[in-house]
């Protein structure tokens, strides 16, 4: 029987485990979300455990240490109860013969702190079957509940698997205080099974899609769950701010979008309490948020204005109260306002083109003011996009060229290149735009440009991509592109 051998690193702890291939799943699933625990530690945890449980259950009905631990065990399955209650609202939010409407199964009398969370969601392409079969797992990160890691299934498609990370302040937290892995496991997957509905309800190009999932017994604990979805790369901010500013004005436009449909959603308007750029990824240059287990599809009740204030670190806001008792747009407010302080403040003005700074500047004032709703703010942006796409943009510019341009059809320049920020290469200077006028007045505006070759690869807006070259002796034959030379006396 051939031997698999795992070894993975996460933070300070590292863990080596080999197993028959037998039992591959149960080894992924311990290796990867229960993070195999020291041998040692974990026997004197259990064996710690296990001397608890035996003098709790030898006390008598009296005895003060029995009746705490009664009502430490009673605290924990309410909170249990309440979080399946959580998972079930979406579905009976809304549960009025909506479009898919598909969503959990509602509490039965039979329900207890151990229960499985039956799933009733739409099929998926992905299960237990196809975690066997999983190839170059690597750690991405883990927040307070959830572990993430990066995974290729069947050798050709590259996942996120994201489970209950054991090692994670929710759980070390929770077995500290109420002495029971197994009960506090079942707390903390239900944020996951949350999650996994709202991915499965919410259906956006800008929301991370659901693969699959799989229940798996492991660690001595019955159906440990793994959610299994697409792949983003993480979102950094640094990293964003040296790119193009078409690069970064589509972030910021398919955040909006996001919001946009968050805010009239099939279960009503939709807020993201843990709003940071960590919980969002890119993939394939569009932003996607990731981590759905901490919004909420309720509006915050109120009797007065009073209730309805938002406090942040460098604003606070008070929205009206509603006659129906319910704070006015107060979850589609706060999504727009992390927009602001997160994304639109950073990536909407900088090195914008000249003629869109005024309508840029409109928009980050008003979403900071909050001055402006989800629908007003996503129609601004719409009309930046085409203005930009269509060359509207340059025509409050004028711009005559000093110098005239031949034009060599079929035709490329080898090397020759000078560097220029931002590229769209690093070693070269590779940028987008409308038409050869605009080729022409970004190439004089540097001081090394001697000749441009117009490639035929376009970006997402559909602008031509353009290599400014410092000079064109090395001239050479190619069909999909043209080169301009600048004419020297």
């Amino acid at each position: 029987m051939m031997m698999v051998m795992m070894m993975m690193k996460r933070r300070k702890v590292a863990v080596a485990a080999g197993f028959c291939l037998s039992f591959l799943l149960g080894t992924l699933l311990n290796v990867l979300f229960i993070l195999a625990f020291d041998p040692q530690q974990q026997q004197q945890q259990q064996q710690q455990h296990a001397g608890v449980t035996h003098s709790l259950a030898a006390g008598s009905p009296g005895d003060p240490a029995r009746e705490a631990a009664d009502r430490s065990r009673g605290d924990l399955t309410r909170q249990i109860r309440q979080r399946y209650e959580e998972v079930l609202r979406p579905r009976l939010s809304r549960a009025r013969g909506q479009p898919g409407s598909a969503g959990v199964s509602l509490p039965n009398a039979s329900w207890h702190p151990g229960a499985r969370l039956d799933l009733s969601l739409s099929p998926l392409r992905l299960g237990c079957r196809d975690i066997h079969n999983v190839t170059d797992v690597h750690y991405l990160g883990s927040g307070y509940t959830k572990a993430v890691y990066k995974a290729v299934l069947n050798r050709s498609l590259a996942v996120a698997l994201k489970s209950v990370d054991f090692g994670g302040h929710d759980i070390d937290n929770c077995v500290k205080l109420y002495r029971s892995l197994e009960d506090c496991y079942r707390l903390a997957s239900y944020k996951i099974v949350k999650e996994m509905v709202l991915l499965q309800r919410l259906r956006h190009p800008n929301i991370l899609q659901l693969y699959g999932y799989c229940y798996q017994d492991s660690n001595d604990i019955s159906d440990t769950l793994t959610a299994i979805t697409e792949l983003g790369s993480p979102l950094e901010m640094i990293k964003l701010l040296q790119t193009s500013w078409e690069d970064r004005f589509r972030i910021c436009y398919s955040l909006i979008r996001l919001l946009h449909y968050l805010a009239h959603s099939p279960l009503g308007s939709v807020t993201l309490l843990d709003f940071r750029p960590r919980q969002f990824v890119i993939v394939e240059g569009e932003l996607k948020v990731t981590d759905l287990d901490d919004a909420s599809i309720e509006e915050t009740s109120c009797s007065s204005n009073r209730n309805c204030f938002m406090e942040f670190p460098a604003r606070n806001f008070t929205l009206p109260c509603s006659a129906e008792g319910k704070c006015q747009s107060m979850n589609e407010k706060r999504n727009l306002y992390n927009a602001y302080r997160f994304f639109f403040t950073y990536l909407l003005p900088h090195s914008a083109p000249s003629s869109l700074r005024l309508l840029l500047d409109a928009i980050v004032n008003a979403t900071g003011e909050l001055q402006w709703g989800i629908d007003e703010t996503a129609a601004h942006l719409e009309r930046v996009l085409h203005l930009y796409k269509s060359g509207l943009y340059l025509q409050n510019t004028t711009h005559t060229p000093k110098s005239d341009y031949r034009k060599v059809p079929e035709a490329t320049i080898l090397g020759e290149d000078y560097r220029c920020w931002p590229s769209y290469h690093h070693k070269g200077c590779l940028l987008s735009v409308f038409d050869v006028g605009e080729a022409i007045e970004v190439c004089e505006s540097h001081s090394q440009c001697k000749a441009f070759v117009l490639t035929n690869q376009t970006t997402w807006t559909g602008r031509q991509l353009v290599h400014f070259k410092m000079g064109s002796t090395s001239l050479a034959s190619d069909h999909a592109k043209t080169t301009y030379v600048k004419v020297t006396d």
